[in-house]
């Protein structure tokens, strides 16, 4: 187990502090802050350049941490996040009353996407954090997403607040997850494999 615990740290304060942070996540790197903390929430949308009638996903570290995030999980949720081969982030009816999640990370229809990371970096700094993190590419909306550290532009570099240390120097090409959307009466559509 890679000790991350400084870098963390940095990430936590500067998140805390309603900034935004570039960070390695389970799929590809990600921009993230407070998915309570709707100004920074807008700050990852102009920093995108992205429509906010699109949706963010929602990243947290624990399937206890899924259940203070989400409101009526369904059960196949569950056996989705065990047993899928690739990460994947499930679009749910709604969040958990009370989770204080911001209004604009929300997709029009009051959904939420949200995914259980479970690559070490990312499921620490959510369990550090203690709330659920916008986690989306670190790209311009309609430029490719970077596959590595390496391919990110530096106008998005120079628009967060901190960029993460850990696991700069890997090179190995990720992909996004797929994105599935369940409804508690047992509906289920694949969005993106």
């Amino acid at each position: 187990m890679t000790d991350y615990t400084a870098d963390i740290r940095e990430a936590v304060k500067i998140l805390r502090n309603g900034g935004v942070v570039l960070y390695p996540t389970d799929t590809v790197w990600g921009l993230g802050c407070d998915a309570c903390n709707k100004e920074a929430v807008d700050r990852i949308f102009k920093i995108k350049r992205r429509n906010d009638a699109k949706a963010l996903i929602t990243l947290v570290g624990s399937l206890a941490q899924l259940e203070h995030t989400v409101d009526n999980i369904p059960e196949v949720a569950y056996q989705l996040i065990e047993y899928s081969e690739k990460p994947v982030t499930i679009v749910y009816d709604s969040p958990f009353p009370g989770a204080g999640i911001a209004e604009n990370l929300l997709a029009p229809d009051g959904t939420i996407g949200v995914r259980v990371t479970g690559e070490e970096f990312s499921s620490q700094l959510c369990k550090a954090f203690g709330k659920p993190l916008v986690s989306t590419s670190a790209n311009v909306s309609g430029q490719e997403t970077p596959q590595c550290f390496g391919q990110i532009s530096a106008e998005i570099k120079e628009a967060v607040d901190y960029i993460c240390l850990s696991r700069r120097e890997e090179d190995a090409s990720s992909v996004p997850s797929s994105v599935i959307r369940l409804s508690e009466g047992g509906l289920f559509k694949i969005i993106r494999p």
